[in-house]
């Protein structure tokens, strides 16, 4: 079997959570359960041991494991099931109390867990292995996102999109790598693997500089508790053990995480709930703005000569004020190199509108950027969605323009404009030249469960806004929106 088929055979497994009430959203937290003891079973590593290397890993209770949830059926299979993700989470290995952390089941027929426990037994775990668990499980993750019903797409960035912009921001061995907003782990296991690609899987490190590679390179902080206990499994399963916090990087966490070489991140969107300002008491410029307050977080937690790439929404180029000001701050003390004007319908919610920010952190607080090179891959774009998915070849034209910096001119997809222009518009960055042709091919239109999505989606931002208006009327904070 191949990744793909023993991922649709976890995937069918959500029939079964289905028929016993389990939302789309709870699917893949109430598999991951599962699918961590039997695979720290089938790996080998319950006992606490790696057996190759012979690291400390997991280490579950001898009295918590697979094998005692095996041998049990019907209510004494389901009470010991709820028992044991209670225990798991304040024993073992830390591995295993931060994904079982507050765990409980949804499950309420013995019989459901019954199907789910044989179905997992039964697998083919020499293909799964075989093929990488790890890819087995993003598999899953990426399933989960692409179904419109989940709301999961939030925290899952499409991999051809990341695996672009780690080939272009080119992560090295020794460089410590950041994400503080890292939903399941995507960027930071792809500049993993983009890093053992370029050393022969870490062998042509010696061992201080693997050790490092394994346990100190990457780190990483999660707001929503289930998705981090998502991202701790994948990266797991992908041999990355570094620090994966829960936490708000919005919050004073933010300011102690110091200062590194590489940042990649796709932070959420939206305002803070209640019209809020982030905790941060070191940030120059205050804002309900989530996306505005991460870009402030993740230039300013460069070291000089330090890289990022950031997926943004439209409004961080063009709103004023305080939106105004960060930009400035940012070309001031960055060299903002690129802009990537990316195509609608490739995040959960297509009307969402999204960038990537090119940038490089200068030896001085003035005058960074020289010029700004943007590329339009959104006007008279091919519609993408469920039956048109991105691909990393889609990205291929983009990439060439990225390494060639050759200004296409008015009828092309990339252009360059200078410092002067940018601060001429009063450093709004919304810059277009290109122009949709004028029919929409009823081809192209995305599908109505996508263009719902989008319209809740919208909804759902305008309430936001409308929210952090009311506490302004009210006096009770000063916030930008």
């Amino acid at each position: 079997m191949n990744t793909n088929e023993i991922v649709q055979k976890l995937w069918s497994l959500c029939n079964v959570l289905r028929d016993d009430g389990i939302t789309y959203h709870a699917y893949v937290t109430e598999l991951t359960y599962l699918l961590f003891l039997k695979m720290a079973q089938e790996t080998g590593t319950e006992t606490g041991k790696d057996p190759q290397s012979g690291r400390e890993i997991v280490h579950v209770p001898k009295n918590l494991r697979w094998n005692e949830l095996v041998r049990r059926d019907g209510n004494e299979q389901l009470n010991f099931y709820r028992r044991m993700l209670v225990d798991l989470g304040t024993e073992g290995s830390d591995l295993v109390q931060q994904i079982f952390i507050n765990a409980t089941t949804s499950l309420r027929e013995p019989r459901n867990l019954k199907k789910l426990v044989t179905a997992l037994d039964d697998l083919d775990w020499f293909s799964a292995q075989r093929e990488g668990l790890g890819d087995l499980y993003e598999g899953l993750l990426e399933k989960n996102a692409r179904e419109s019903k989940s709301g999961a797409g939030q925290y899952f960035t499409p991999r051809p999109l990341i695996n672009t912009i780690v080939r272009l921001i080119d992560p090295k061995p020794g460089e410590r790598i950041q994400d503080p907003a890292a939903g399941t782990g995507g960027f930071i296991i792809a500049a993993d693997q983009h890093i053992k690609d370029n050393t022969d899987d870490l062998f042509e490190l010696d061992e201080a500089q693997q050790h490092f590679q394994r346990t100190r390179a990457f780190q990483a902080v999660e707001l929503v508790p289930d998705t981090h206990r998502l991202g701790l499994m994948n990266m797991m399963l992908h041999d990355i053990h570094c620090a994966f916090t829960l936490g708000d990087s919005l919050s004073p966490l933010g300011s102690i995480l110091g200062k590194v070489d590489v940042i990649l991140t796709n932070p959420p969107f939206g305002t803070k709930r209640g019209g809020g300002k982030p905790t941060r008491d070191d940030f120059t410029f205050p804002t309900s703005n989530k996306q505005l307050a991460f870009l402030q977080h993740i230039y300013r937690g460069l070291k000089p000569g330090g890289r990022a790439a950031v997926v943004l929404p439209d409004n961080v180029l063009f709103e004023e004020n305080t939106g105004q000001q960060i930009r400035t701050d940012l070309m001031n003390k960055c060299n903002l190199h690129t802009i990537l004007r990316l195509p609608t319908g490739i995040f959960y919610a297509p009307g969402v509108k999204t960038n990537v920010l090119f940038f490089e952190r200068g030896e001085s607080d003035e005058n960074e950027t020289e010029e700004v090179w943007m590329y339009d891959m959104r006007t008279n774009m091919r519609s993408f969605g469920k039956r048109s998915p991105l691909v990393e070849s889609d990205f291929d034209d983009f990439v060439a323009a990225y390494t060639e910096r050759k200004d296409q001119g008015e009828e092309g997809r990339f252009r360059v404009f200078s410092r002067q222009k940018i601060r001429d518009r009063g450093d709004n960055l919304d810059i277009t030249w290109l122009h949709d042709d004028d029919v929409e091919r009823v081809e192209d239109l995305p599908p109505p469960e996508d263009i719902a999505s989008e319209i809740i989606e919208n909804l759902n931002m305008a309430m936001e806004q409308m929210q952090s208006l009311i506490t302004i009327l009210e006096g009770e904070e000063d916030v930008v929106v």
